[in-house]
């Protein structure tokens, strides 16, 4: 049956760590992560994502991104970076340490196996960030380099921690 997915690897935080990373993507499938309940260990921070080469997160400026913002306590509104070490609003932004302060989403991946194409994605985050306010950010982006990617990695862009969350990586199948 076309649309299912199949599990490649999960992750939940229970206690404060760097990075969080899921590898797993051997075939040229397109494939999703979900994630849930994010939080970081330090108030008003942002949590961003990286492609994984053989398990490494890729830190270079090749990470092009655009989104919106859907607010439900002010008017929406819209960014988009270039050249970027990371994509970091599309992931959560601004959340933290308050009570129901935390960011969930859905993220697809496309072409992350190919080593002749970039890798893109689509992201829609909801979250509850550190004033209190519900937001969605809605968008995509695209590592501009051909080379097989094989997994996602995620990290505070302040360097601080992740202090809790479930990240899963499926198959679209």
């Amino acid at each position: 049956m076309a649309g299912q997915l199949v599990q490649v690897a999960t992750e939940t935080v229970t206690s404060a760590v760097a990075s969080v990373t899921l590898t797993g993507i051997d075939s040229d499938d397109v494939y999703m992560v979900a994630y849930n309940n994010v939080t970081p260990s330090v108030d008003v921070r942002s949590i961003s994502l990286r492609v994984t080469k053989s398990g490494t997160a890729d830190t270079t400026s090749n990470y092009d991104y655009a989104y919106k913002v859907l607010n439900s306590a002010s008017s929406f509104g819209e960014a988009s970076f270039t050249n970027d070490t990371e994509w970091q609003y599309l992931v959560a932004d601004s959340v933290g340490t308050g009570t129901s302060e935390s960011a969930n989403g859905i993220i697809y991946l496309y072409n992350f196996n190919s080593s002749s194409e970039y890798s893109f994605i689509t992201a829609e985050v909801t979250e509850v960030n550190s004033s209190t306010t519900s937001r969605g950010n809605q968008g995509g982006g695209v590592h501009t380099v051909a080379s097989a990617s094989d997994g996602v990695n995620w990290f505070d862009t302040a360097g601080g921690n992740i202090a809790s969350g479930t990240f899963t990586l499926f198959k679209v199948i």
